[in-house]
């Protein structure tokens, strides 16, 4: 099984992103805690964490806490 995420605009509209594949939770959860930055600048407002095709958690939204 392998991880990834699926990025997503403000409209739930799956966009593109990197194309990154992880051996565990962990790993994933690891890169997107130094990506999600980069990620909400490059235009992806939430993701989405995948086992396989599966999802895990999310949509999870990366706008900044109010």
């Amino acid at each position: 099984m392998e991880y990834r995420w699926r990025y997503q605009d403000d409209h739930g509209r799956e966009i593109d992103g990197p194309v990154v594949a992880f051996p565990d939770q962990n790993a994933a959860e690891d890169w997107f805690s130094t990506a999600w930055v980069e990620l909400r600048e490059a235009g992806v407002a939430q993701v989405t964490l995948l086992r396989s095709e599966s999802e895990v958690y999310g949509p999870m939204s990366l706008a900044p806490a109010e």
